[in-house]
């Protein structure tokens, strides 16, 4: 989306979802958009706001078309290639909302892809004051509001279980203990990360990587999940 505006039809295209559709959503107020002479005008900013708030309150088939819209192999491996071994930790040593934004920086210090801790942390603390991360199911999707791309060296995605679960405002009220950390250069492949892990990290492949018991089992166990994603996606 690399306009300030969008037009209704153009909005359909960059989204994947059908332009009657989103004239429904944008009518019901679930997409944020303007009536201007007639026509549905769509704000670059609020949309990319709205995808980061709510992208899990759409159905599968639209997060799929979604996911298929903003990406340059829609079929490749994305996850596999953006988590480094480096960057899960299964013990993750936080008690509150603030240590596991803390120690979820430091982990991705550990990647040593790392340039700005401090901005990092400020980015993740601006969005989570917007609105939580969390969802439903113990599992959470902290990223800045805004790609930083001159924060890390690459993009790249971190994968961390606090196993006692910690309060993150999750609407279903559950504790959270899975949390997968989105670092991104461009919006493009921001939503792109964010509707990858929405589709991968289903419940019962949360359930799997409770479970396990090392890194390499946890980077294959997600490699795994991606993997049948993509399969059921084009069966």
């Amino acid at each position: 989306m690399s306009y300030s505006t969008l037009g209704l039809d153009e909005l359909a295209r960059h989204i994947g979802m059908d332009a009657r559709e989103v004239r429904r959503l944008a009518e019901r107020g679930v997409i944020p958009g303007q009536l201007v002479g007639g026509q549905w005008r769509f704000h670059r900013a609020a949309l990319l706001d709205w995808l980061q708030r709510d992208m899990h309150t759409l159905h599968e088939n639209d997060r799929r078309n979604l996911e298929r819209a903003v990406a340059d192999v829609p079929d490749a491996l994305l996850l596999a290639q953006l988590i480094p071994r480096t960057g899960i930790e299964l013990n993750l040593p936080a008690r509150s909302r603030a240590s596991v934004l803390r120690e979820l920086v430091r982990l991705v210090e550990r990647t040593g892809l790392l340039y700005d801790a401090e901005g990092m942390l400020a980015a993740l603390e601006e969005r989570e004051a917007l609105g939580p991360t969390a969802l439903p199911g113990g599992l959470a999707i902290p990223h800045p509001r805004r790609p930083l791309p001159y924060a890390t060296a690459e993009p790249l995605v971190c994968v961390a279980r606090v196993p006692a679960g910690i309060g993150f405002s999750a609407g279903d009220g559950r504790l959270t203990d899975l949390f997968v950390l989105i670092c991104s250069h461009d919006d493009r492949s921001h939503l792109h990360a964010l509707a990858r892990v929405s589709l991968t990290f289903s419940p019962e492949r949360c359930a799997a990587l409770r479970e396990a018991t090392d890194v390499d089992e946890a980077l294959k166990l997600i490699a795994d999940a991606e993997q049948r994603m993509l399969r059921d996606r084009r069966s």
